[in-house]
């Protein structure tokens, strides 16, 4: 008998994630912040993601669909060309930092994703892309913490980099009191038509 059966529902969204190098760069930029606002609720940096389309509770039976859906999307979508840069924060709860390069592929490629997705028969919140990386959450009692710590990534511009990989992921909200943990359902990398050549610019291979 399965001790640990797999959940009938799923809490999922399709995401990219910056590599280890851009992600590490951010945080040490986020080192004064981490000393100055403890009581903020920070995102572990292996879970930081940029979401592209968010589905919400699913039943896992969705799953399968969404693979051969999202197989597609990196089939026919270059890398993009991404980095980090700045900070801002949602309604003074939410922390971010935002995202700088191709923003127009970006939106393309989010386009495209929540068109694959719908055709599976999967409904979505019609609500606009807004790329972004959030690091952190404040507690409803601290309205300053977010905010200055926004105004501390102001001058942040982080090194530019090249999208590897689509994230099919999964995440545990709603399935106990521990912190937000992600995990990849699956990840698919994108098509390798063009590779980034020395000085930054597209070659091919």
């Amino acid at each position: 008998m399965d001790d640990h059966p797999e959940p009938s529902t799923l809490r999922v969204f399709v995401a990219l994630a910056p590599p280890d190098d851009a992600k590490d760069e951010l945080a040490q930029a986020l080192q004064p912040a981490y000393a100055r606002y403890p009581r903020l609720r920070w995102n572990r940096i292996e879970d930081w993601h940029i979401t592209l389309a968010f589905l919400g509770e699913l039943p896992s039976t969705a799953v399968p669909l969404l693979r051969s859906a999202l197989v597609g999307a990196t089939a026919s979508h270059p890398p993009l060309h991404l980095g980090l840069r700045g900070g801002g924060h949602f309604d003074q709860r939410l922390l971010w930092s935002g995202i700088d390069g191709d923003l127009e592929g970006l939106h393309l490629l989010a386009a495209d994703i929540r068109g694959l997705i719908r055709s599976c028969g999967i409904e979505l919140r019609d609500r606009p892309l807004r790329p972004h990386l959030t690091l952190a959450r404040s507690r409803r009692d601290d309205p300053t913490s977010v905010p200055q710590a926004a105004a501390g990534l102001t001058g942040f511009v982080g090194r530019p980099w090249w999208t590897e990989r689509l994230h099919l992921v999964g995440s545990n909200i709603g399935r106990g009191p521990g912190p937000i943990r992600y995990r990849d359902i699956e990840a698919w990398r994108f098509a390798a038509a063009v590779r980034a050549g020395g000085d930054g610019s597209l070659t091919e291979p």
